[in-house]
C-alpha cells in the first residue's frame, strides 16, 4: 500500500529559523519575523483543518517548550512507520533536531497502532553519518524502491543499511539547485504517487544518474511528470499523496507549490487524484520545508478498527 489516511503531525510551540540546519538548507531564509511562531501555528492549524475536512485522519501531537526544537513541525525526518509494524528512528544532522525524538510522540502513536519493533539508526550520529527519514529518501512503498540524492544529510552507508533492513532497492544520485549547491533532501526534488512520479530531472546534473532515475521511473510503470528548477524552488517537488478514510486519493501541497504549476501539469495530476493545498509561507521561508515535510505517514496496523 503506497498511500495511507493516517498522518502524524507535530503542532509547534517554538517554531523559528534554525541556524544549525541553514548551513546546508538553501531554502531557509533568515528573516526578522518575530511573529514566526504565531504565524506558523496559524498555518499549521489551517493545514490540519484542510486535511480533516477532506477525510484524512491526522494525529496531532503538541510539541513541548523544552527542549527547544524549532523544527519539530517536520517529524518525517526523524521517524517513519511501516506496514510490517516497524518504527524507524533516524540520525539527524543538526544537534538541536536530535532532541525532536521525544517519547511522548511515539507513545501517542502507540495508543492507536501496533508497533512490532523499533529500528534505531541514531548511533550513526556519533560517526557524523546521517539519514533524515523520508526527507532523505522518497519511497515507492509498492515497488520497494528508495530514491535518494546524497547530501550532508543523506549518507550512502546508512542508506544502504536501511535498504537492506527494510528490503528496499536504493536509487542514488546527486541533485543540485540553480547555484550548484547540493539539495539537502530528496523530497524537495521529487514525489512518488501510486501511478505517477513528480520530479525535477534538471536538478540531476550527471547524465548517467539522470538516465538511471528516468529508466527506474519508466520501468515502474508510473507516469513521469517533470517540473522545472523554478517550480522546485517553490516546493512543487514537496508534495505527498495521501488517502481519505473513505479511500479517495488526495495530492497535498502548499499553495505556493500549487500556484507554480502549469495548467497542463495540474490537469495531469488531477487525472490521478484531487489536489488540495494550504498557504504555508512562514513555514517554508523560515523552516526551508513545506507540506510533505510536515506529514509523517503512519502505515502501522490499527489496534482497534474504527
Amino acid at each position: 500500500m503506497s498511500v495511507t489516511p493516517h498522518i502524524l503531525m507535530i503542532r509547534p510551540v517554538n517554531f523559528g529559523f534554525n541556524a544549525e540546519t541553514a548551513v546546508n538548507n538553501a531554502f531557509q531564509v533568515a528573516g526578522q519575523d518575530d511573529q514566526a511562531q504565531v504565524k506558523a501555528q496559524q498555518e499549521f492549524d489551517g493545514f490540519v483543518s484542510l486535511l480533516h475536512n477532506n477525510g484524512v485522519d491526522v494525529i496531532v501531537v503538541n510539541d513541548t517548550p523544552a527542549p527547544h526544537t524549532p523544527d519539530s513541525i517536520f517529524p518525517n525526518n526523524w521517524i517513519s512507520f511501516h506496514a510490517d509494524g516497524t518504527v524507524c528512528l533516524y540520525p539527524m544532522f543538526a544537534e538541536n533536531r536530535r532532541q525532536e525524538r521525544k517519547p511522548h510522540v511515539v507513545e501517542k502513536v502507540q495508543e492507536r497502532f501496533i508497533v512490532e519493533r523499533t529500528y534505531d539508526l541514531t548511533h550513526y550520529e556519533k560517526d557524523h553519518r546521517f539519514l533524515e527519514g523520508t526527507g532523505s529518501m522518497v519511497l515507492d512503498r509498492d515497488l520497494k524502491i528508495a530514491y535518494a540524492c546524497l547530501s550532508p544529510r543523506t549518507d550512502k552507508i546508512v542508506l544502504d543499511e536501511w535498504c537492506r533492513a527494510l528490503d528496499f532497492q536504493p536509487i542514488v544520485f546527486d541533485a543540485v539547485d540553480g547555484a550548484g549547491r547540493a539539495i539537502y533532501h530528496t523530497n524537495v526534488v521529487m514525489c512518488v504517487g501510486d501511478r505517477y512520479i513528480v520530479i525535477c530531472l534538471d536538478s540531476i546534473p550527471d547524465a548517467a544518474e539522470r538516465e538511471l532515475v528516468r529508466n527506474t521511473i519508466d520501468q515502474s510503470g508510473k507516469e513521469l511528470i517533470d517540473i522545472t528548477m523554478e517550480q522546485l524552488n517553490r516546493f512543487a517537488g514537496n508534495m505527498l499523496q495521501v488517502a481519505s478514510i473513505q479511500g479517495e486519493r488526495l495530492l497535498v501541497m502548499s499553495t505556493q507549490a500549487y500556484e507554480s504549476l502549469t495548467p497542463e501539469q495540474v490537469n495531469r495530476l488531477r487525472s490521478y487524484n484531487r489536489i488540495i493545498h494550504a498557504p504555508l509561507y512562514t513555514i517554508e521561508t523560515n523552516g526551508g520545508g513545506s507540506a510533505r515535510c510536515m506529514m509523517a505517514e503512519v502505515f502501522l496496523e490499527r489496534l482497534i478498527a474504527e
